[in-house]
């Protein structure tokens, strides 16, 4: 098994012990396994999508003074048929769209948001 060194603030290791304790995993190394594989799961999934989907993307930030949801709606402006933005507390926001698209460009949209590294949950739900 290969060793990785990697540096995480104070947060990243409290949600780290957060994963172990709550599955009941032997260490830190075995969330981090878990983590990965949850997230390797997720993008099998969004790769598993075909042809045009139609669904619901929830996204939850923080930061609403940042304009790069803004630059991202309005990018995909033409998939997005409703939306909707809600404040939530700790100064984080609530994104709500339904969107209808090609899989691929989907795939694209989510990618970009998650690329930004200022979404704290992005979660598609297929229609």
């Amino acid at each position: 098994m290969g060793i990785v060194s990697i540096s995480l603030n104070e947060d990243n290791l409290a949600a780290l012990d957060k994963i172990q304790e709550t599955y009941g995993l032997s260490g830190r190394s075995e969330a981090v396994r878990t983590s990965i594989n949850a997230a390797l799961a997720e993008i099998r999934e969004l790769e598993k999508m075909d042809g045009d989907v139609e669904g619901v993307l929830v996204i939850v930030r923080g930061n609403h003074e940042d304009p790069w949801m803004m630059r991202i709606q309005g990018t995909y402006e033409s998939v997005i048929k409703t939306q909707l933005h809600s404040h939530l507390r700790n100064h984080k926001c609530l994104e709500v769209m339904v969107v209808s698209c090609d899989s691929r460009l989907l795939g694209k949209m989510i990618r970009e948001i998650q690329a930004e590294g200022k979404a704290d949950y992005v979660k598609f739900v297929r229609g």
